[in-house]
């Protein structure tokens, strides 16, 4: 496909956003280059200097932005509203369209300091970039929509970090994401009372994600758009088993494509009070408390909406998150165990048995879809399973096990998986095992696709 640039954020103006520079760094070594996410923008012909020209030196993509844009927002930080935010160590580099005509962004982590940077480096680890790669190619394959690691390159600075041993290497990373505007964008313009700015934006997000126009009651048709995008995402991380960690208002997509990967991890089992961030000390954000965490920064961009729409309109499409979850938990969850659904009623109790099951033996979620994909439960799983196999008999397999992926193990991405991939890069720079890592998941992706 050809590359086909864009600059839609420039309708918005100079006061969404600040013009940067991306860091000198004092080397630029290439780590990863995710060419199937390059093919699908048609920037895979590149050879690797011109890659690490445009992707660690930043020099501009044709006809796409001439600069870099730190971007503008607010948000709630562990309930705690936060003014004081900003694109503090990334910027958006880059838009353009992907091969189904969706408008895409590339945006970095770890590329300097912008004006909202306050007193960080602007930096990101290598260990931080590594961590982000494992993240986004687990969820993509698992069916999770999420933004993708386009590219890590290492930047060849030592970074002093409180929660990892340091000094330690550092890296910039580029994401290819389907929008970067938040909740907390649209938090920021409500803070400052600016209401021609939320209609702005407004119609600036229908008009490129979902294509409508703005109208009478274009807030509440964005407002429904999120709140099911986002129960959608909430669905996709529980039967995935993944613990986002910081699930802040200005760290949701208003598109409802999951990103920005910090403390994540995923759980070992179904456990709802599993925690990812070791500061979550309340459990805010564990693993049964996403769905609410979700609903609740949804439900700030319903309030930050509220000066330039009518509130009954707003509160019917925040209406919609609760059956809409249900919905898309259920769907996600046959989507896993590999079966067709039978209608609602029959597939709702089937999961809710399912994760009875899964929570009062604490089975090994990987191990177990693994094992029962295609709904055949093998004889290990013992009584507590029962009423599970009894419903299942009753399903069609979605698709067969005959991909070689079924012949190995499950593949897991459980934090000493984790570990011991960074250990070997760490230690004697051996980058085998991430991207044997990377492989094996791709392999799984084929075989659940």
């Amino acid at each position: 496909m050809d590359f086909t640039p864009q600059q839609a954020i420039l309708e918005l103006g100079d006061a969404f956003y600040d013009p940067v520079a991306a860091a000198p760094f004092p080397q630029t070594i290439l780590r990863f280059r995710n060419d199937r996410a390059a093919a699908e923008v048609g920037l895979d012909g590149m050879s690797d200097a011109e890659w690490i020209a445009h992707f660690g030196r930043f020099e501009p993509l044709r006809d796409s932005l001439a600069t870099p844009l730190a971007l503008r927002y607010h948000g709630h930080q562990f309930r705690v509203y936060n003014p004081e935010i900003g694109d503090g160590r990334g910027f958006l580099f880059a838009q353009m369209r992907d091969r189904g005509g969706r408008l895409m962004d590339l945006g970095t982590k770890g590329s300097g300091q912008t004006p909202h940077s306050r007193f960080g480096d602007g930096r990101l680890t290598l260990k931080g970039g590594v961590r982000e790669i494992l993240a986004t190619e687990m969820l993509e394959a698992l069916g999770v929509e999420t933004s993708r690691s386009f590219s890590l390159i290492e930047t060849g600075e030592a970074l002093h970090r409180g929660d990892e041993p340091s000094p330690t290497r550092s890296s910039v990373l580029v994401r290819l994401s389907h929008g970067h505007i938040r909740i907390g964008t649209f938090q920021r313009l409500a803070h400052l009372q600016d209401r021609d700015a939320l209609r702005q934006l407004t119609a600036y997000v229908l008009r490129h994600y979902h294509g409508e126009e703005y109208g009478e009651d274009g807030p509440a048709r964005l407002l429904a758009h999120v709140t099911r995008r986002t129960a959608r995402m909430a669905a996709r991380y529980m039967a995935a088993g993944f613990v986002h960690g910081v699930l802040n208002s200005d760290n949701i997509n208003v598109t409802g494509e999951s990103f920005d990967y910090g403390p994540w991890r995923f759980a070992p089992f179904w456990d709802p009070g599993f925690t990812a961030a070791y500061f979550d000390h309340a459990g805010l954000y564990a693993f049964g408390r996403q769905p609410e965490a979700i609903y609740w920064d949804a439900m700030q961009l319903a309030i930050s909406l509220r000066p330039i729409a009518e509130e009954e309109p707003l509160i019917e499409a925040m209406d919609l998150f609760p059956e809409a979850y249900r919905r898309e938990v259920t769907d996600a969850l046959l989507w896993r165990l590999g079966v067709l659904p039978r209608g609602t009623e029959a597939d709702r109790v089937l999961t809710a048995t399912l994760e009875k099951a899964l929570a009062e033996t604490l089975t090994p979620l990987d191990e177990f879809f693994f094992d029962a994909f295609g709904g055949e439960l093998p004889t290990q799983y013992g009584e507590a399973f029962d009423d599970l196999r009894g419903q299942l008999e009753h399903y069609r397999p979605r698709k067969g096990r005959d991909h070689d992926h079924w012949s190995g193990a499950p593949c897991s991405m459980l934090i000493d998986e984790v570990e011991a991939i960074w250990a070997s890069i760490a230690d004697s720079d051996d980058w085998g095992p991430l991207h044997a890592k990377v492989a094996a998941i791709r392999r799984m992706a084929q075989a659940l696709a």
